[in-house]
């Protein structure tokens, strides 16, 4: 039978010879560049989010103003803490999270949103957390067993993202 683990000397010399590198070990099997830009872009949007949902937090008014704008204020925190694992993450990995504002937007995949209307916010909302999870999906896909880590951290958020878009649907149906 052959052994499929590295032997532990191996192991203690590469660990010792690529000490700076912290955690990216020779087993880590993805892109490792690739994996900081996406870990950007996905910073990016987690931002943009926040300040989708602060701004409607602040501005919704009307008759279901009160309890959307509950949502919009718990969404805006969790996005928040998405951001700051996802920065987290990036930094682990030896990147530097890009909070550039003037490069945001460019790098979101969803938009930025400055409705009026109570229902328009919550429907740009709902558009945005499905963009969200089609990104988190196609990512977590992309990244499959290379890196289990970002990849665990992910899925996390993007059940997170799925709650997000059943409240914003949930809030809409009350418009019908």
């Amino acid at each position: 039978m052959e052994e499929f683990f590295t032997d532990i000397e191996t192991l203690r010399k590469r660990a010792r010879t690529n000490m700076k590198k912290g955690p990216v070990t020779d087993a880590y099997g993805a892109d490792l560049e690739r994996v900081i830009f996406v870990l950007n872009q996905a910073l990016a949007t987690e931002l943009v989010c926040v300040l989708r949902y602060k701004r409607h937090y602040f501005t919704a008014q009307g008759l279901n103003a009160q309890s959307a704008a509950e949502e919009f204020l718990q969404h805006a925190g969790e996005e928040s803490d998405h951001a700051d694992l996802i920065a987290a993450r990036i930094t682990q990995l030896g990147g530097e999270p890009d909070f550039n504002p003037d490069s945001l937007m460019g790098r979101s995949h969803s938009e930025y949103d400055s409705s009026k209307e109570l229902q328009k916010m919550i429907q740009e909302d709902l558009v945005a957390e499905r963009v969200a999870i089609a990104s988190y999906t196609e990512i977590i896909t992309w990244l499959g067993d290379g890196d289990p880590t970002t990849r665990r951290m992910l899925e996390d958020i993007l059940a997170m993202e799925e709650e997000h878009a059943e409240d914003m649907l949930d809030l809409l149906d009350g418009f019908r």
